[in-house]
């Protein structure tokens, strides 16, 4: 639309005929009927003219030396700019197949020669009329579109959150009912070794100064196989602490992945964070059923940096479970193959850290790729995935921690996620 003196918009209308005669009479009729008329005495002209200021409405003669009306009108169509320009033609010709291909190449409509001027502004305010309820369903669906986007991203953040409180007030009671006896039973095992090693140094004394024993406690050694027992009992205490020691080191994880304490921007160390996240998923890394799954770590030293640990956790947690899911798909396909997941932790560059994890899985074809971040999206089977874990981890890297997550992948090559995370960032509450 042109605008005019009074701030109306005007319709502009492009008027194709390589008669002078015609476009003079059509041009001053539009003109005394309020339009805004450029005239074109040729298609290429016309060509050019619709690519320097997109005409709200085209007449376009057929019959034209070097370019004709039906070669006009399907270049206006292939182009993105012009192809929603209606376009009404005006021809002599009036055979019903010269009207068919008008229509085939992308007309809007289509006048006989000779014409009357009313037929002709009437088809002209019908198409612009037509055109108009275009935009406007248009802008709606824009609209409506960004509004959907709003929703998706405001449940994304719902779901989130809800999902991290729920997760954070799961994570505390257990590390806190768990952590009290363990740290009990741990404490109390180191001493209780030295007493059962002081006993069977005391039994052992007892047998060098009374070599023989009386009867029934000669039966009773015999019975008990006294070797075998404070051999045995030796490997079950150190068993016993390896356990609790472990035990320890899954509430220490529980209690670094959640970061209950830690909700705001805090300075942290990122690897210790995916650390802690690669102790939540232990079990399904080597499951009693299926292959273990080889993690490898490329560690550089790095940085603390600020950032929002327990949202990063959750990051690192989404990004590895898809790995685990992928490697096991690829599994069931190619059981020869060695599962194995790369972690890898870098200065990229001054401002900016490195977080990578890659794993030899199934992979990702470059179509799923263009949709992976996108909320509710996902190539899961149904029943095991929402859609939402990417988005989250999107969410969280590029707008919370103002950097960047990108995928790489080839079907059947499996896939990596590289994280860049900058190195500064305001301290302060999420």
């Amino acid at each position: 639309m042109i605008e005019s003196d009074s701030a109306v918009p005007t319709a502009d209308i492009l008027v194709v005929d390589d008669t002078p005669d015609n476009i003079r009479f059509l041009s001053s009729m539009l003109t005394e009927s309020g339009y805004a008329v450029r005239p074109a005495i040729s298609g290429k002209i016309a060509l050019r003219a619709a690519q320097s200021i997109t005409p709200d409405l085209i007449l376009l003669d057929i019959n034209m030396p070097e370019m004709d009306g039906y070669q006009v009108c399907q270049t206006l169509k292939a182009d993105p700019k012009t192809q929603m320009v209606p376009i009404i033609f005006l021809s002599a010709l009036s055979d019903v197949k010269d009207k068919v291909k008008a229509f085939q190449m992308g007309g809007s409509d289509y006048i006989s020669k000779p014409f009357q001027m009313d037929e002709v502004l009437a088809r002209i305010s019908n198409q612009l009329t037509i055109r108009q309820l275009q935009k406007e369903v248009e802008s709606r669906n824009l609209q409506l579109e960004v509004a959907l986007n709003d929703l998706q991203s405001a449940q994304l953040k719902l779901v989130q959150n809800e999902k991290m409180t729920a997760l954070g007030q799961l994570v505390a009671g257990i590390a806190h009912e768990i952590n009290n006896p363990v740290s009990f039973i741990y404490g109390n095992l180191t001493p209780a070794m030295d007493y059962v090693q002081d006993l069977v140094d005391l039994l052992s004394r007892y047998q060098e100064a009374y070599p023989q024993p009386v009867p029934a406690i000669a039966e009773q050694l015999e019975e008990l196989d006294i070797e075998f027992l404070t051999e045995d009992l030796s490997k079950i205490m150190t068993s016993m602490r390896t356990g609790a020691n472990r035990i320890r080191k899954i509430v220490v994880g529980l209690r670094s992945f959640s970061r209950l304490d830690e909700a705001g921007c805090k300075v942290a160390d990122v690897v210790e964070g995916l650390e802690s996240t690669l102790e939540m998923v232990r079990s399904r890394l080597e499951p009693d059923d299926q292959p273990a799954i080889t993690v490898v770590k490329q560690y550089d030293p790095i940085p603390s940096i600020p950032c929002y640990p327990a949202q990063l956790n959750q990051v690192f947690f989404h990004l590895l479970v898809n790995a685990i899911d992928a490697i096991r798909s690829r599994l069931e396909q190619e059981p020869a193959i060695a599962p194995q997941i790369t972690l890898t932790a870098r200065q990229f560059n001054p401002d900016t850290l490195e977080i990578a994890i890659a794993d030899n899985g199934i992979g990702i074809d470059e179509q799923t790729q263009a949709h992976l971040f996108n909320p509710f999206f996902s190539n899961k089977p149904i029943g095991q995935g929402t859609g939402l874990g990417l988005s989250i981890c999107y969410q969280i890297i590029h707008d919370t921690h103002q950097g960047e997550i990108i995928v790489t992948s080839q079907p059947g090559q499996g896939a990596a996620f590289t994280i860049h995370l900058p190195t500064t960032l305001p301290l302060g509450e999420a």
